[in-house]
């Protein structure tokens, strides 16, 4: 697969809170994932970041590697065929940190599910699910404490009529599931699991269906449907994220945090 990397010493003045951490992310050429590695590579860690596409990859690189030790590749995250190159990469350099932000969003009608397009979210939690479940075995194995954040869905929590999302919100609350048991499981390796459930916001999945230069015309109808009034960007998510990654939060798992702009507090 096309392979991009780069490594440079941390930015002055940078926090040391990830010093000797190694952070994976799927889905983390972009959007939340690629905003959260900024964060795990200014605070002194590592990064390896997988992407669908191969440009995006380099992008990355080329945007993060002041930072630190970062490097991407691009990967068919809905392939199960490509499952096993996935798993010997992630066994080849095992991270401590673990972000699952890969997502699918594609709003449809219940009536008009394809098993085809059922199939794309079906699959990317498979690769999700046996991911973590590599990064895991590689924490156990090597007696090391770690932390895994899944990125959720305020979708898997509420329906939104305007956007008619059954199969993408069934594929996210597997993920919220998931999460809770995983924490219970891997407690006792000292193996934190949590995830967030974000509601709107500005990141690429939505040029699966809008065009790229009218995503962002077509989400400000969403501003005020946050009591907060904006909808959010990856930074937003990412700061959270990043902050249950931490040893700030060494305390929590099994934890499903709205980062929503206050949409599941009410409606105004």
């Amino acid at each position: 697969m096309p392979h991009a990397t780069s490594s440079s010493s941390t930015l002055p003045g940078a926090r040391s809170q990830f010093h000797g951490q190694h952070l994976l992310v799927l889905g983390g050429t972009s959007g939340i994932g690629l905003a959260t590695a900024r964060r795990v590579l200014a605070g002194g860690g590592s990064a390896t970041l997988v992407g669908r596409r191969p440009a995006r990859a380099q992008a990355a690189v080329a945007e993060l590697g002041a930072l630190g030790d970062v490097e991407a590749f691009a990967h068919p995250l809905e392939s199960r065929d490509a499952l096993p190159e996935l798993l010997r990469r992630i066994e080849s350099r095992p991270p401590t940190l673990l972000v699952n932000a890969a997502g699918v969003f594609a709003p449809r009608s219940f009536l008009e599910h394809s098993s085809a397009d059922y199939d794309n979210y079906l699959e990317l939690n498979r690769t999700l699910f046996f991911a973590t479940q590599q990064v895991a075995k590689g924490l156990v194995a090597r007696q090391r404490p770690g932390a895994i954040v899944m990125i959720g869905s305020m979708w898997a929590h509420q329906a939104v009529a305007a956007t008619p999302s059954s199969a993408y919100s069934m594929a996210k609350a597997g993920l919220h599931a998931l999460t809770q048991h995983l924490a219970m499981e891997l407690a006792r390796y000292r193996i934190r699991v949590n995830a967030v459930a974000p509601a709107v916001v500005h990141t690429t999945i939505y040029e699966g269906f809008i065009p790229a230069d009218q995503v962002h015309a077509a989400l400000q109808g969403f501003n005020g449907f946050h009591p907060l009034g904006r909808i959010g960007q990856p930074e937003d998510i990412a700061s959270t994220v990043a902050h249950l990654l931490s040893n700030e939060t060494d305390w929590v798992t099994g934890a499903v945090w709205n980062v929503d702009g206050g949409v599941m507090a009410g409606r105004s």
